[in-house]
């Protein structure tokens, strides 16, 4: 999942970036409302976080802008205001979501974790296909019971495949879910993290393929090969 972070406080947009990478979020991050604007505007993300009290481009106008120009992608809004008028203007403007500062992180990341899941027809923490679980709030996955042990970007790379399975995913769209502009790629990146994913997902000698590759196309995960 990739998340645009537009938060004026240096501090404390890194600390945030920094918690949204080790759940396996793609970040890119700004502290100006016009790049938060231009970003918007030229990126698809999963969710926005963003500040009400930008430099540049206030939060709300910036989310006015992305709602008028058809943009519906969740947003969350951050902000040290505190009125319900306040709350009441940002939701108005089009946000989904709204958390005052000072906040905790645990609750920002099941915050942003929810608006995610918006982006998809599945909404639901628990998916599944064929004894393959994944429990997105727990943030656990296990094949025939056995616990996976996923670093955060397998389990990113795996929850973007589950919830568009039984459709061919684009190395491309793989490459921009998961991977932030502070990433180092290789031309194969997206292929080794697909063969490292397909062999933690093989638990037994017998276990069936669930990763399928779609030559020139991409990759699609369902129960079985078409």
């Amino acid at each position: 999942m990739r998340i645009l972070l537009a938060e004026d406080s240096k501090i404390l947009r890194k600390s945030v970036a920094k918690a949204l990478r080790a759940s396996g979020y793609a970040v890119d991050e700004t502290g100006d409302g016009q790049e938060a604007r231009r970003f918007a505007e030229s990126i698809r993300y999963d969710a926005i976080v963003l500040d009400i009290m930008l430099p540049g481009l206030d939060g709300l106008s910036v989310l006015a802008r992305l709602r008028r120009a058809g943009n519906g992608t969740p947003v969350l809004l951050l902000t040290a205001r505190v009125t319900v008028d306040d709350r009441v203007r940002g939701l108005q403007a089009g946000a989904d979501d709204y958390v005052t500062k000072p906040f905790a992180l645990e609750e920002l990341l099941a915050r942003v974790q929810a608006l995610c899941r918006r982006t998809y027809p599945e909404r639901l923490p628990v998916i599944q296909v064929a004894d393959l679980r994944m429990d997105t709030a727990a943030r656990t996955a296990c094949r025939a019971d056995r616990a996976l042990d996923l670093t955060a970007r397998e389990f990113a790379l795996l929850e973007f495949l589950l919830r568009r399975r039984g459709q061919v995913v684009s190395r491309t769209e793989i490459e921009e879910h998961i991977y932030d502009d502070e990433s180092s790629l290789m031309s194969n990146a997206v292929d080794s993290a697909v063969c490292a994913l397909r062999r933690k997902l093989q638990v037994c000698p017998h276990a069936q393929p669930l990763i399928h590759t779609r030559r020139g196309q991409g990759y699609v995960i369902e129960e079985a090969e078409a």
